[in-house]
């Protein structure tokens, strides 16, 4: 992947990019590659709290992704406000995604693995299937929603998909101490979420990073399951 290639994330709800590859999105927003993030749900529903309204919680979640992507140095943050939980693998939703990669053209995609084992969250499961039908046929196929051809939207093939949480990660991405130190704060940026800082907290966010990196030599590293897409 080239260093001016657009590299576009799928992420179920506000604060999951940044959990599984907010390390790798700075480090190839660094690099100057254009980051555009799409959150597939407005997060109204991310809280154990009895008292919270859902609809103050949706924009406090909107508020706290927008900071996380400017941390993160991603161009561009697209929120579809679905709500939690209600995800579909339907044509509604799946027309969202392949919007957005005829509209970005992304090189990769970085989503979800939808294949992980027993408890998976139903959204995660459902974003991660359908951005992998969004990528292959439907973005490629120019009569599948034709009517974007009207808007100018043409289709595009997407070359690589990066799969976070899989079972079977089999690609293991090096990312930079300053690109590590961006995916903490942005995470830091959920506080509704995360809340502050304290050193248990910093110690587990660096232990991740720093036991993948340990499987390829490097101080810190993020891993994911990579689809080469052909056709």
């Amino acid at each position: 992947m080239s260093d001016n290639s657009t590299v576009l994330v799928v992420s179920p709800h506000p604060d999951d990019a940044e959990v599984g590859a907010g390390g790798i999105i700075a480090h190839w927003a660094a690099q100057g590659r254009t980051v555009v993030l799409v959150v597939c749900t407005n997060g109204d529903k991310g809280t154990s709290d009895r008292e919270v309204d859902p609809a103050n919680l949706t924009e406090t979640r909107r508020k706290e992704q927008l900071a996380a992507g400017k941390v993160l140095g991603v161009s561009e943050v697209v929120m579809l406000g679905f709500p939690d939980q209600t995800l579909e693998d339907a044509t509604e939703f799946r027309e969202r995604i392949v919007r957005e990669i005829r509209k970005h053209r992304p090189h990769a995609v970085v989503t979800c693995d939808p294949y992980r084992k027993y408890i998976n969250h139903r959204d995660h499961r459902i974003t991660g299937r359908v951005t992998l039908d969004a990528v292959y046929p439907f973005a490629r196929d120019h009569l599948a929603y034709p009517e974007h051809l009207d808007e100018g939207l043409e289709p595009h093939k997407v070359r690589e998909v990066y799969l976070w949480s899989s079972d079977e990660p089999d690609c293991f991405l090096e990312i930079s101490e300053e690109a590590f130190k961006a995916k903490r704060a942005a995470l830091y940026s959920h506080v509704s979420q995360f809340g502050g800082r304290n050193e248990q907290r910093e110690s587990r966010a660096r232990s991740g990073p720093e036991g993948i990196g340990r499987k390829i030599g490097v101080p810190l590293a993020e891993q994911f399951k990579l689809v080469a897409v052909g056709g």
